[in-house]
């Protein structure tokens, strides 16, 4: 009789059992977060930092333009929240770039993968010139001599602005240095041509090297107004071009020993002779045959709001 009881309550607990296990639901991972910030910066300096948080701990595969980038195929976050994870980036040009993350959780049965949403930058570079080794800025500003309805109303000679009205006459400032020179400034006696391209405009506006006030840079003027004056509207396209003239010398940079001084004095080593330091300058070396003027190039790679742009006279 025990046997039977018994046997009757092991069948039982079996068949509880197999109801429970049966019945029991398995809970589905709980979905993974996945966002990407930084990746901002300029183009040939250091690398550029790229975060990914997520919202528990495991790997990123850090993406551009949905490839991964090298060395940051399996980057681990931080094993306590913020779970973050980091990227060196080295961009390989400048300009809008679209990065992206996918995630692996570390522990695959309570969390899913996922992929960041798109993280668009843009990687800087230098505006002032593009074309090594001269180095070119531009600004404009507004011409003196505005009459008429302008005059009263719109703008203050010589102010820096980016935004003109028609009728207004617009100053081109241009200024250069060239590295094959130890930074020289691009003046008239070195320099073979200079001019400024503007798109609508046939010919070439040629720059001038002169003295304005007392401060020297290159000018060309841009007049608008009635035909056959430039009165296109809206962002003006524009190009400047300065080539140097062939050289025979060139500044190199050298190093030379100078007795160190402080505040006046000779300083002296521990052996009681006179202390010296190194120190850097320029010198001038014949080169033969003579080095052929570099070609810089700047085109304005401002933000929209920040073009040079022309507008229609407003009405009264």
């Amino acid at each position: 009789m025990k046997k039977v009881i018994a046997g009757l309550a092991i069948g039982a607990m079996a068949l509880a059992g197999g109801a429970f296990g049966a019945g029991a639901a398995v809970a589905a991972p709980a979905a993974s977060t996945l966002i990407l910030t930084g990746g901002s910066g300029v183009f040939g300096l250091d690398p550029i930092t790229i975060n990914a948080t997520a919202n528990n701990a495991g790997t990123v595969a850090f993406k551009l333009g949905g490839n991964v980038i090298s060395g940051c195929d399996a980057v681990a976050t931080t094993s306590v929240s913020p779970f973050v994870a980091k990227c060196a980036w080295v961009p390989a040009a400048s300009g809008p770039a679209a990065l992206s993350g996918t995630f692996t959780p570390g522990d695959v049965t309570s969390f899913s993968p996922i992929d960041s949403p798109m993280l668009n930058v843009k990687v800087g570079v230098p505006t002032q010139g593009v074309v090594s080794p001269i180095h070119i800025y531009v600004d404009t500003v507004l011409a003196s001599g505005t009459s008429g309805a302008l005059g009263p109303r719109f703008g203050v000679s010589c102010a820096i602005t980016n935004e003109y009205i028609v009728g207004q006459g617009i100053v081109f400032r241009v200024y250069a240095n060239n590295s094959d020179q130890g930074g020289a400034v691009m003046d008239s006696k070195n320099t073979a041509k200079a001019y400024i391209e503007i798109a609508g405009v046939k010919d070439p506006l040629p720059l001038n090297y002169g003295n304005h006030s007392g401060i020297a840079f290159w000018t060309a003027i841009l007049k608008t107004g009635a035909a056959p004056l430039y009165n296109t509207l809206g962002v003006i396209n524009y190009k400047v071009t300065m080539i140097a003239k062939d050289s025979s010398t060139m500044k190199v940079l050298s190093t030379k020993l100078v007795k160190k001084m402080v505040d006046g004095k000779r300083v002296m080593d521990e052996s009681g002779r006179p202390a010296f330091e190194r120190i850097s300058y320029y010198r001038t070396v014949s080169i033969s045959p003579a080095l052929k003027g570099a070609t810089g190039t700047f085109t304005p790679n401002w933000t929209a709001a920040s073009m040079l742009t022309l507008f229609a006279l407003p009405k009264a």
